[in-house]
């Protein structure tokens, strides 16, 4: 392994002879001069890790140095050094984007640690997380051999995307694999959890049950909106996954602080069609139909499932005794976002607005069709950098900021989650079978009961029975439906894809986050 190459420029270079011994003992390879110009042509004529710059020198000075330096190496860490304490010699450093910022007279270990934090701070970080990670690895894998009740499976899941953030970072690929793993067989689990406790949930008879998506606003928003004197905003992400928000949460963190971070459950299945008009509604999908004929599209007729979400909240609102003034916006491309951020002054006078933004879920299904978007999001990882691209660049970023300069409550949410499918499952059926790779429902299907959650009567978890013999199956963990037909091509275009509508921790645990304005 070569040796790190230090650059130290300081017209008092002699006086720190015992320092340069002292790094060079270490391992490292100390280059020295004593002015600002002669650093720069230093520079340019070989490679560097590190330059150390005295900010006192004659001639041109280490801010100056600095900033030519970063002109044409702006990725090289320079670390500035001074006797002076003044806060704008401070702030001139900093501005011009220094790696570290000393006082002298410096310490010898003051260096070293200067050092590693600049240069060996990836791959410290990364064997700390690690080793944290092998820890944590036999604790969570005893507590999915456990019993586990909804608010432990949301604590595990927590911990499970921690570690995939953290571990991204990491070069250890076996570990990421150990990772995988371990997720793969927690879905497994959570798999078996649902099955056991899903209807009894839906049904009432379980004391202990999450907030689903029928009991979103009545659980989560509707206090928040009886506690706040001011508007509140909610923002409605369609497919944003729990990991998702953990990504783009420091960018918002500029603005708000985090009051609650959260977790509730989809229904079945997991798609905006049944997930997003039960969280309108507050009802599920067979009481819709019921209450509201002309507000549910069922999957066999023509036109758009969720194309009355807006009459939908107004008549939960009501149910729920609140006279309030409120909004719905739905956001499909960046021009209608656009838009929207420009009247956002309008919506003031409301005590609610609901903004719906589906980039996500448009995202997940680009992925599957369009090969270019499928090689930029390889993998979860990936997938999660270009949701966070997008994030930084988009209206809503422009929305939120907004909602944080008028000091109000914001809410963020979504209807599901999404899950890398993996695993193909045989089933047959007749061309009136809905096309949904995550849960079929039909009148003749034929599949191996062993393999999928089957539910024979519909309106056991309040779904529309298309016929009498109408039954759903879902899709568990990582598992995806496909016809014997043409099987290899079907399985290969779609292995390996974002899919909705099943049982996984992605798709069913899913973020409502409470943000406080911090302007």
């Amino acid at each position: 392994m070569e040796k790190v190459s230090i650059l130290w420029a300081d017209d008092e270079i002699d006086l720190l002879k015992p320092h340069i011994i002292f790094l060079e003992q270490k391992g490292y390879e100390v280059v020295t001069i004593n002015n600002g110009d002669e650093a720069l042509d230093l520079v340019r004529s070989r490679p560097f890790d590190i330059v150390f710059l005295d900010e006192n020198m004659p001639g041109l000075s280490g801010i100056e140095t600095l900033e030519k330096i970063k002109i044409e190496y702006p990725n090289l860490p320079v670390v500035m050094i001074t006797k002076s304490e003044e806060e704008s010699i401070m702030e001139d450093a900093i501005g011009s984007n220094i790696a570290d910022y000393l006082i002298k007279p410096v310490k010898p270990n003051q260096i070293l640690l200067s050092l590693k934090r600049n240069l060996e701070n990836k791959k410290l970080v990364s064997e700390k997380t690690t080793l944290s990670y092998q820890q944590d690895f036999r604790s969570i894998g005893s507590e999915l051999s456990g019993r586990l009740d909804y608010t432990e499976w949301t604590e595990i899941y927590k911990k499970l995307v921690r570690w995939e953030i953290d571990l991204e970072r990491s070069k250890d690929v076996g570990i990421i694999e150990v990772l995988h793993m371990q997720h793969d067989e927690a879905n497994t689990q959570f798999s078996r959890f649902i099955e056991k406790n899903y209807i009894n949930w839906i049904n009432g008879k379980s004391a202990e049950k999450p907030t689903l998506s029928n009991t979103l606003f009545r659980d989560k928003i509707l206090p928040k909106i009886d506690s706040s004197d001011k508007p509140v905003f909610v923002l409605l992400i369609d497919n944003l996954r729990y990991d998702h928000w953990k990504a783009i949460q420091p960018m918002i963190e500029d603005f708000f602080r985090v009051e609650n971070d959260d977790i509730y459950f989809s229904i079945l299945p997991s798609t905006t069609q049944y997930a997003r008009n039960a969280v309108f509604s507050g009802l599920m999908p067979t009481e819709i139909r019921k209450k509201f004929r002309n507000y549910w599209v069922d999957e066999e007729e023509e036109g758009t499932k969720n194309q009355y979400e807006a009459e939908l909240l107004g008549e939960q609102l009501r149910r729920f005794g609140k006279d309030v003034k409120y909004s719905y916006n739905k956001v499909l491309n960046q021009n209608v976002g656009k838009k929207l951020v420009e009247s956002l002054p309008n919506l003031m006078g409301n005590k609610l607005n609901v903004i719906v933004y589906n980039f996500v879920d448009m995202l997940s299904h680009a992925r599957t069709e369009m090969e270019m978007i499928r090689e930029l999001a390889d993998n979860e990882a990936a997938y999660r950098s270009l949701v966070l691209s997008w994030f930084e660049h988009s209206s809503l970023f422009d929305i939120i900021r907004f909602i944080a300069q008028k000091k109000l409550d914001l809410i963020i949410t979504t209807d599901h989650g999404s899950v890398y499918v993996k695993d193909p499952v045989k089933i047959i059926g007749d061309k009136a079978v809905n096309t949904n790779l995550r849960y079929k429902y039909g009148k003749s299907l034929n599949y191996n009961a062993r393999e999928v959650f089957e539910v024979k009567d519909p309106e056991e978890i309040f779904l529309p029975r298309v016929n009498v013999s109408t039954a759903y199956v879902f899709a568990r963990s990582n598992d995806f439906f496909a016809y014997p037909n043409n099987y290899n091509h079907y399985v290969n275009y779609y292995r390996n894809t974002f899919q909705h509508g099943g049982i996984s921790m992605q798709e069913m645990m899913i973020p409502v986050i409470y943000l406080k304005s911090k302007l």
